[in-house]
């Protein structure tokens, strides 16, 4: 045991809102998009979708963005448990930082996942698809809900 109190764990302040809508998820988002370092392609395959998003619905593409994150945001996952040798799948609350995190984790994935056009047409179509409630990225967090909807039997096991 130490003799002094262990110092709580200190989180990583948010990033900077992105200059164009001033929006800290969608920095974030970008953070995420970032290849190889290469922040500024990064934030122009971001602003040519929110284009591409602007141009086919019509609508503000930040209102879009953020309808889709709240639309994929999961609120239950598995975590994996050990108790006395064997390995449960607990159902737990995803806090909200987590679930945003996996939603842009999964958008991201879901648009590199598919071919045939560029990545700023994939993404916007996914940003789209997410807004309305389809696509692979809904898929996904549905999958999420059902494993944990299917292991409620072990949620006495949380703590």
């Amino acid at each position: 045991m130490p003799r002094k109190a262990l110092k709580p764990k200190e989180k990583r302040g948010l990033p900077e809102p992105d200059y164009k809508f001033g929006s800290v998820v969608i920095a974030r988002f970008i953070s995420k998009l970032n290849f190889e370092g290469k922040k500024s392609i990064a934030e122009l395959i971001m602003y040519d979708s929110f284009d591409i998003i602007k141009e086919k619905t019509g609508e503000n593409p930040a209102s879009v963005f953020n309808r889709a994150i709240e639309n994929i945001r999961p609120l239950l996952e598995v975590r994996a448990r050990r108790v006395g040798g064997a390995t449960y799948q607990v159902p737990m609350e995803v806090p909200s930082t987590r679930s945003i995190t996996l939603a842009i984790n999964w958008i991201i994935e879901s648009a590199r996942n598919k071919t045939g056009k560029p990545i700023s047409e994939r993404l916007a179509q996914e940003i789209i698809d997410a807004s309305k409630k389809e696509g692979a990225a809904i898929k996904k967090r549905e999958d999420t809900h059902k494993m944990a909807e299917a292991n409620k039997a072990f949620a006495h096991y949380r703590w």
